[in-house]
């Protein structure tokens, strides 16, 4: 018996659920092992995502910023025989 857990329920698509079902049935976990580590995976995920956002905003609030016509050129370059640098 595990302590300091907690189920949760929730309803997902028939599909996703057989996706479970089939993913424990070929790894030999059970659905619970599944549903938990896909949680995570995307709770550490959103994490990471939020906090380069929270630097992002704070480099624009920094004035680090890159002007968005020189991204333009330099995406354009990339396509060429003689690409430019990134732009600074």
């Amino acid at each position: 018996m595990q302590s300091n857990t907690r189920v949760v329920t929730a309803h997902v698509p028939t599909p996703l659920a057989q996706q479970v079902d089939a993913a424990a049935a070929r790894l030999d976990r059970p659905r619970g092992w599944i549903v938990r580590e896909a949680l995570t995976a995307w709770l550490e995920n959103e994490d990471r995502r939020h906090a380069l956002t929270l630097e992002a905003l704070a480099d624009v609030d920094a004035g680090r910023t890159v002007d968005h016509q020189a991204v333009e050129t330099w995406a354009e370059s990339l396509s060429t025989d003689q690409p430019l640098p990134l732009p600074r």
